[in-house]
């Protein structure tokens, strides 16, 4: 079943209200009652709460930035200039001074990097190397047909798109747009604002508890918050009707695992998720919130995990035939199982693959000449190596 970017997802609005979680005296589940709203609606005094602009400009930018890597014109300057929002380099002077850039969000979660700035630099710095290399290596190709050891175009078989690959033959940019899935919207939305180290920082409890506002905005910090998380994701629609495959980011994938029958529904348990924590939010119920904290981090980890299995799956599939597709495929794979490092399982601090194990498998798929060169068994074998950790078969995923 396939999602089209048209499509509203109107049972996101659908449905009667219900009680999710009443008095301390109910069955032991404590704290105030918190009803669940249709939608992701929040007001005081008549006015909106809610409240997600920075996380919908990082989305304009992101889109104008991988719009960018695929054009030959362009510098490292220019591009670097993007990814850091210095020398008015996007289309509008709205998002050129809009304070805001990719690159400082990358790998900057409050829970995984505030105290590991060891990786964070890492992590940026892989993203720096990857749009140099489009630069040194991927344009100067451009009109140069690719083979193993040399960057340059090829064709998808039967006149379709020509992809524009490294020597290892990756397409960075689509290595670049699926690991920014993780390292930005992912790291953002599971390990910091979703975190009670961010969400309970300083006074926000208290604040929040009896309504003391941020400053001169119409929201609590807690609310605002929890708005940013969910702005990473539906960050440009409304939030009261949002749609899914509307950017190119998590927005785009968790449509396109929505539309597997095996993980049918995903997209609305982490919507119902979000209002709900949010109406907890605003009911003083700490308790239902991180419970639905909780669901939308494993949810969209499993979004993640899908992904990464799919594409390495779809790339094995074509092996030895249209090496364009191949090649397509199996960048996007390796910019998925780049973003695993940043999911989150369950109940932990911890993600359901770490930063070295995600390297070791980098650097397995790129061995000597790379995709060139890459076997079904070392597909097969990494694609296991995720399942497993998610619970979920291969089958299910490259379904």
């Amino acid at each position: 079943m396939k999602i089209s970017k048209s499509l509203v997802l109107s049972i996101f609005a659908a449905g009667a209200l219900f009680t999710s979680c009443s008095s301390d005296d109910d069955n032991g589940v404590t704290g105030p009652e918190v009803i669940e709203p249709a939608t992701y609606e929040f007001e005081r005094n008549g006015t909106t709460t809610v409240s997600y602009d920075g996380q919908t400009t990082r989305i304009e930018m992101g889109e104008e930035f991988v719009s960018a890597l695929s054009d030959a014109s362009k510098s490292e300057a220019e591009l670097d200039g993007m990814f850091t929002n210095t020398g008015d380099y996007f289309s509008t002077s709205a998002l050129n001074t809009s304070g805001k850039d990719i690159r400082s969000k990358t790998a900057a979660s409050t829970d995984y990097f505030s105290a590991n700035t060891t990786d964070a630099t890492a992590i940026k710095a892989q993203f720096d190397t990857w749009i140099a290399s489009q630069v040194s290596e991927v344009f100067p190709n451009w009109n140069t047909d690719a083979v193993a050891g040399t960057a340059g175009k090829i064709q998808e078989a039967g006149g379709g798109s020509t992809r524009y690959v490294s020597a290892k033959g990756v397409e960075y940019n689509q290595a670049i747009t699926k690991g920014l899935i993780g390292g930005l919207m992912a790291d953002q939305i599971l390990n910091n604002y979703l975190s009670p180290a961010v969400l309970d920082a300083g006074n926000n409890v208290e604040d929040n508890d009896n309504d003391v506002l941020d400053g001169s905005n119409n929201y609590t910090t807690m609310e605002h918050k929890w708005d940013e998380a969910f702005g990473y994701l539906y960050g440009t629609d409304d939030a009261l009707a949002p749609q899914l495959n509307v950017d190119s980011f998590l927005n785009k994938y968790l449509s396109r695992v929505e539309g597997d029958d095996d993980f049918a529904g995903i997209a609305q348990d982490i919507y119902d998720a979000f209002k709900l924590g949010r109406a907890a939010i605003v009911a003083k119920n700490y308790t239902v919130r991180d419970e639905q904290a909780a669901i939308i981090k494993e949810k969209i980890s499993i979004v993640i995990g899908v992904r990464a299995v799919y594409y390495l799956q779809a790339g094995k599939a074509g092996l030895g035939s249209d090496y364009a597709s191949v090649f397509h495929d199996l960048s996007e794979g390796l910019g998925f199982v780049y973003s695993l490092q940043f999911t989150r399982q369950p109940g932990t601090d911890v993600p359901y693959l770490s930063k070295t194990e995600v390297d070791a498998f980098m650097s397995e798929l790129l061995e000597g000449n790379g995709f060139w060169d890459v076997t079904t068994e070392t597909l097969d074998s990494i694609s296991e190596d995720i399942a497993d950790r998610f619970s979920f078969t291969v089958t299910e995923a490259a379904s």
